[in-house]
């Protein structure tokens, strides 16, 4: 199975377009659309697909993020930030077009809904936004990248697609990254995944 996308290049920077945070946006913000993925080589016997999208290269220490004077370095500890996870998406499925599932930051959060017809999971600024009064909310579905800008390492974004032999994982009604990981054991028949960079240190 392959995976490929129209809106970057595997391992190579993704626009400020499909980012949630641009040096040159408006109020820093980019367009937070979700980029295109497109695949095919799906194995037989699929029945459903499961997407995650994480930044593998988040820094661990939540102090260090805050104190925009210090340099972030690139030896500093890293840690997953998850910024999409979709389950139960329909084995007919082949393509997500860019901008079908996010278009621009939605204050609180998107509601739990579907994408690509599958069903949207939380994402990680749900824990991040958790102690803003003005932000807080349920992330659900896409939110694209947005480092620190004091972060000297340059952050990789995987999408990850898993074709499944059942129809629909069991799955709590607000769920997670983790919680597809666990409930797939067993039922993954192939994954693909490709990446792209992104970064706002200048």
């Amino acid at each position: 199975m392959q995976i490929h996308s129209h809106s970057f290049q595997h391992r190579q920077p993704i626009p400020p377009e499909f980012a949630l945070g641009a040096r040159d946006g408006k109020d820093g913000l980019g367009g937070n659309h979700n980029p295109h993925l497109s695949w095919d080589g799906v194995p037989d016997g699929t029945r459903s697909f499961a997407l995650l999208c994480i930044d593998t290269d988040a820094p661990t220490d939540g102090a260090l993020v805050a104190d925009a004077s210090t340099p972030i370095p690139v030896a500093h500890p890293r840690g997953d930030f998850v910024h999409w996870a979709v389950a139960n998406i329909p084995a007919a499925v082949r393509e997500i077009a860019a901008g079908s599932c996010s278009d621009g930051l939605t204050v609180h959060g998107k509601p739990a809904g579907k994408d690509a017809g599958g069903e949207r999971g939380l994402n990680d600024y749900t824990g991040w936004f958790a102690g803003d009064a003005a932000m807080a909310g349920q992330y659900h579905g896409y939110d694209g990248p947005y480092p620190p800008p004091h972060d000297l390492r340059v952050h990789r974004y995987f999408f990850r697609l898993f074709a499944l032999d059942c129809d629909r994982l069991p799955l709590p009604e607000a769920f997670t990254a983790a919680d597809v990981l666990r409930a797939m054991h067993g039922h993954v028949l192939d994954e693909a995944s490709l990446y792209g960079t992104y970064s706002l240190n200048g």
